[in-house]
């Protein structure tokens, strides 16, 4: 987003007790116009929490809440311009889906013939048009989601907040209504935050990520920054799957893992003999050109291998020290072309781009 725009959707020094328990620890956020933003994080990090002081369901305790212009921090959900979407979709079971996507503007007075054609407009939006008539029970749960959402856009919110909207549907549906999900937001331009456990759901439906821990803030980003770059060992172990080894620093801007010595930019200004977490994901990890001398070249033995059908994911031990264990993700023309198999040595390198150093060590397993 331009540094210069506005923020549609501000969110100052927000923090949520229950009781003696801090669910939110002094956040604070933009979101801007006609943005898409997921929060997301494991069980329990705060990100529903987040959601419903924005939509007024829970007060925050202390910090401020702005939407286009307005403070809304005390303001009760009906005084809010906001539509929402619940995992459990939350239709009337006795109405028909016509009247359960009319229900909001029935409740403004609006005029029937006006109701009718925003009904109407919306149902043909979301793929629906031939089944106003019928009931919930009558519908599958990719189409009940899919009212669910008309109705949150009967009104025309400035604001659509989706609260693990997907989470209840199988595999495929999900996928494909993720996909008309995003189509739709783009289409109508309606600023959108929803929430989600998915990481998968986070890096293709939004434009901005913002990943919670434990009630604060990880980072925010876009995906590819959170992916290509995360802030902290947590983002980098939550996002993606990512090798976590062991390593010293050796000079500024070179570290010791094992008895390689690597080049490595996050470690310039570190003190040499201090000890560190280096990361890198096994996808980054390179295998074909890779010889003796080129940069951040590790000799290593093949221990395993998953099939995991694109790709093979081979466990790899550094030769000479069967204790320094990681992953690289190999093409399954590579494995043919260099005959990849278990007790094979290969020479690997870490690209320095695609090297992350944290200063402190993260105690996590390598996954097989």
């Amino acid at each position: 987003m331009n540094d210069s725009q506005a923020a549609y959707l501000q969110v100052e020094n927000l923090t949520k007790m229950f009781g003696d328990f801090t669910a939110l620890k002094d956040i604070s956020l933009d979101v801007f116009e006609s943005e898409f933003v997921c929060f997301l994080g494991p069980s329990g990090c705060g990100k529903t929490t987040l959601l419903r002081a924005i939509a007024g369901l829970d007060i925050q305790t202390r910090g401020r809440i702005e939407q286009a212009g307005k403070d809304i921090s005390a303001l009760p959900p009906s005084e809010r311009d906001f539509g929402i979407v619940f995992q459990s979709y939350a239709l009337f079971p006795n109405l028909s889906i016509k009247r359960n996507v009319a229900y909001g503007l029935e409740n403004k007075g609006m005029a029937k013939p006006d109701i009718d054609a925003r009904v109407k407009e919306l149902l043909e939006l979301v793929g629906l048009s031939d089944q106003g008539d019928k009931y919930s029970a009558q519908l599958s749960g990719g189409q009940q989601q899919r009212v669910a959402l008309a109705r949150a856009l009967a009104t025309s919110p400035g604001l659509l907040l989706l609260d693990e909207p997907l989470s209840a549907l199988d595999a495929k549906v999900r996928g494909h209504l993720r996909h008309e999900i995003k189509e739709l937001q783009s289409k109508i331009g309606v600023t959108t935050i929803m929430v989600t456990h998915d990481q998968e759901e986070a890096l293709t439906m939004a434009d901005r990520i913002v990943v919670m821990n434990h009630g604060i803030i990880e980072q925010v980003g876009s995906p590819n920054e959170i992916y290509d770059d995360p802030a902290s060992p947590f983002v980098a172990d939550f996002i993606g799957t990512m090798n976590f080894l062991e390593a010293t620093i050796a000079a500024p801007g070179r570290v010791r893992f094992g008895a390689a010595e690597l080049t490595a930019t996050d470690a310039d200004g570190l003190q040499a003999g201090s000890d560190v977490t280096i990361c890198i994901r096994p996808e980054d990890v390179t295998t074909r050109g890779v010889d003796a001398g080129t940069d951040n070249a590790i000799k290593a033995t093949v221990t395993d291998l998953e099939f995991l059908g694109s790709v093979t994911r081979a466990t790899l031990n550094v030769a000479g020290d069967d204790s320094l264990e990681f992953r690289a993700d190999f093409s399954a023309n590579l494995m043919r072309d260099l005959v990849i198999e278990n007790g094979k040595d290969v020479t690997v390198a870490f690209p320095t781009d695609h090297l992350h150093v944290f200063t402190e060590r993260v105690q996590t397993e390598v996954e097989v």
